[in-house]
């Protein structure tokens, strides 16, 4: 039995008391957490914002730091007795500034949004703590009128913002109407190039002169290709703007080397975010990492945006970031990034169209419109059959943001069960199979839907059996019986 083994099967006792303690209060909830465990071990999980966390970071979110408030940041607190939650997040700091070579990182935000919100009244902060305390002649925000602060709240709510949108890759959180982020600014979207869907600088670098925008948004989370961010930076300082990094999807590929030069966006950006529990394989939850400039106002995202900090993630990710940087996490990255080119690859000789005809990085978007598909029946029909993805705009979608005519799909999870580029070769062929044999449904009025399917008859099955031989090869969290 190897030490993995040993690790699991201890691991096992904890659990299975752990859930005969929580059934006695609520089986219902001890069934549910049982049930999804078995759940994602017979699936195929190629939802490219998900993957699987060690068993120590899902270990470290069940204990009394939960238990804690911690209001503030370590060394101010609003709060008596954190000492230990100081302890914490110093580590988890520490581990995520020499993870990514940051000058300074906050571990508190609770989600990917949260961070970006951190980022974004961070940088508006700078206006009243810099240009907009100086236009009005006082040294501190508390010097301000009522007067000073009614003018200041209007050229807050007047400020610009360029990112990238949403059915070319970019993010909800990038300016996007119905988000917070899309009401906070006066914003602008830059596409990508109609014909080959790859960004083009030259066109990101016109409408960023043509806007003017106080911050410039970069990363995404369906663009398939790499970003050069030191064109990025360029394009940001010509025109004066603030540039923030969301790299919440591939940071696993930047802590892990494979984004190296000007593709790390950390030495560019004036504010990067991420989440920890993508590609970096941690727990749901968010960092900001800033140049020193950025760093007081950061720090003050708590009560600035967030309440208490969550001092139980906050431990988990310093136990993942931990893992992140151990040489076996380089491996994996790079296997990340393998297995979507073999994967984009197998899918393009059985005919799918994928967007940008490929990929470089950790994820896969499909235009399954030439199966005759909406993303929504496509999603459907692969979730019957073992395949857990997740629809998606593309560019110019005509289905728009919620049929959708894209499927997104990502390689980080079944990365972390060991599976390789032979492996998704074969995953390539059981998902054409799989939106050959779906047609689409109708209304009942007898018109197009965009929503109903019909998978031929033993599909499902006979790929859910194929898909059977390579996940038990590879199983999930292997020793850990409940």
């Amino acid at each position: 039995m190897t030490d993995a083994h040993v690790t699991n099967a201890r691991a096992s006792e904890i659990y299975r008391n752990a859930l005969d303690v929580i059934a006695g209060i609520e089986p219902r909830i001890a069934d549910a957490t049982r049930q999804e465990l078995d759940d994602q071990r017979a699936s195929l999980k190629l939802i490219a914002s998900e993957n699987y966390a060690s068993l120590p970071v899902l270990m470290t979110m069940g204990t009394w730091m939960s238990d804690k408030y911690a209001e503030g940041t370590v060394g101010h607190r609003f709060y008596a007795g954190c000492q230990n939650v100081d302890t914490v997040e110093q580590v988890a700091a520490e581990h995520a500034r020499e993870l990514f070579g940051a000058p300074y990182a906050y571990v508190q935000p609770h989600s990917g949004i949260d961070a970006n919100l951190v980022a974004y009244w961070a940088i508006l902060a700078q206006r009243i703590e810099g240009p907009g305390l100086e236009k009005l002649g006082a040294k501190n925000v508390n010097e301000l009128t009522e007067a000073d602060w009614e003018t200041l709240r209007a050229e807050l709510g007047n400020q610009r913002l360029l990112g990238m949108s949403l059915d070319a890759g970019g993010h909800l959180t990038h300016g996007f109407r119905p988000n917070i982020s899309g009401k906070m600014f006066y914003q602008r979207q830059y596409g990508t190039d109609p014909a080959s869907g790859l960004l083009d600088y030259d066109q990101v670098a016109a409408a960023a002169r043509e806007f003017k925008p106080l911050i410039m948004v970069a990363g995404y989370s369906a663009y398939p290709r790499r970003v050069n961010f030191a064109k990025m930076r360029e394009i940001a300082d010509e025109v004066g703007a603030t540039l923030m990094v969301d790299m919440a999807h591939f940071a696993g590929l930047v802590a892990g080397k494979v984004f190296t030069g000007d593709e790390n966006p950390v030495p560019f950006a004036h504010v990067t975010t991420t989440t920890t529990h993508k590609s970096l394989r941690g727990p749901r939850g968010g960092v900001v990492l800033a140049q020193e400039e950025f760093a007081s106002s950061v720090d003050r995202g708590c009560p600035m945006v967030l309440g208490g900090p969550l001092s139980h993630v906050m431990a988990a990710k310093a136990v993942a970031l931990a893992e992140a940087r151990q040489p076996a996490f380089g491996a994996y990255a790079q296997q990340v990034a393998d297995n979507a080119k073999a994967f984009a690859d197998g899918l393009m000789r059985r005919g799918a169209k994928l967007v940008t005809d490929g990929t470089d990085n950790h994820l896969v978007l499909l235009d399954v419109s030439s199966f005759g598909l909406t993303g929504r029946q496509a999603e459907s029909a692969l979730l019957d059959a073992g395949v857990v993805t997740n629809r998606n705009s593309v560019p110019a979608d005509p289905n728009g943001a919620w049929y959708t005519s894209g499927i997104r799909f990502g390689t980080p999870a079944l990365t972390s069960r060991g599976f390789t580029a032979d492996n998704f070769d074969v995953v390539a062929d059981l998902v054409v199979n799989v939106l050959k044999n779906t047609e689409p449904g109708t209304t009942k009025a007898g018109a197009p839907s965009k929503a109903s399917y019909s998978l031929a008859e033993g599909i499902a099955d006979r790929t859910k059996s194929a898909a059977a031989e390579m996940l038990d090869a590879h199983p999930l969290y292997p020793g850990l019986e409940l």
